[in-house]
């Protein structure tokens, strides 16, 4: 694999688009699993559909048209939510289901052949364009930007919001600026993992994380580190085996995690008997 790292551009394009996606998905993915919205998540990326066959019909990349379509319909539903009693979870899917139906018509009235639309569903990090890599490589840097200049501030908007506003900080516009960097993540990751398999892969390496570290900075640290040996592990199994590689990462992820816990509780289990029988 080294050797078509070196000769093939789309493996080195495989490569490093893991590297920034473990960095989104570390980040991104262990304040989504802290404040419980997978949901949320999982919404915003079948929203992100809709962008994507907006971008067909009018003949622009679908990831930019996309990007621009999610941050959009998220704003929008944030701002129903504030002025409405509507709960969060209806208004999620009422975004799923609009992003869906709106992708399906814009590709069912695009001329021409209908698009495959197989990698954005599932993804293929082997298919990745250094137009994309750019565009990973930019918006990775002004998340990790964003979170790591204002650390302390999302630490207390993790766990304690009502300190943050009782110091007079805006709440609103952190939840704001938060869903959109949701919104840019899932975006990023339709081409390595598709829009079905992304929860997985934002929430899974932080889980994952959970397992061995508490404080919020090691946790994304490992989330990070977790993310990169499952991509790459991934990558390398998808390639040897010629099968697909974004439900290779995410089988690699869930039976990585089964182990793990399995672990931990046995584990956990021994030390408790062996206190016991010292006690004893």
């Amino acid at each position: 694999m080294i050797e078509a790292i070196l000769k093939y551009q789309f493996m080195r394009n495989a490569v490093l688009s893991a590297f920034f996606v473990s960095i989104i998905c570390g980040i991104v993915g262990t304040i989504i699993v802290e404040k419980h919205m997978a949901n949320i998540a999982g919404g915003i990326a079948h929203t992100s559909f809709g962008g994507i066959g907006l971008g067909y019909l009018i003949k622009k990349e679908p990831i930019i048209v996309g990007l621009v379509f999610t941050v959009v319909s998220t704003l929008i539903i944030t701002m129903i939510k504030k002025v409405s009693n509507t709960k969060v979870d209806t208004l999620i899917n009422m975004l799923w289901a609009a992003g869906m139906a709106l992708g399906i018509l814009f590709i069912s009235i695009t001329p021409g052949y209908p698009p495959d639309m197989t990698s954005y569903f599932f993804g293929n990090i082997l298919a990745v364009s250094n137009n994309y890599i750019k565009i990973l490589t930019i918006l990775s840097s002004i998340i990790v930007l964003i979170i790591f200049t204002m650390y302390y501030t999302w630490q207390a908007y993790l766990f304690d919001e009502e300190h943050l506003k009782i110091l007079g900080y805006n709440v609103t516009l952190l939840e704001i600026v938060f869903i959109i960097m949701i919104a840019v993540a899932v975006v990023l990751l339709i081409k390595i993992v598709g829009i079905t398999l992304i929860i997985a892969l934002l929430t899974i390496p932080s889980i994952i994380s959970r397992l061995y570290t508490k404080s919020l900075f090691k946790r994304i640290i490992s989330s990070i580190i977790v993310s990169m040996i499952l991509c790459y592990l991934g990558l390398y199994i998808s390639y040897t085996m010629n099968i697909p590689s974004g439900a290779t990462i995410i089988l690699l992820a869930i039976v990585s995690y089964i182990i793990l816990i399995c672990y931990f509780s046995v584990s956990k289990r021994y030390k408790y008997s062996k206190e016991a029988e010292d006690i004893v």
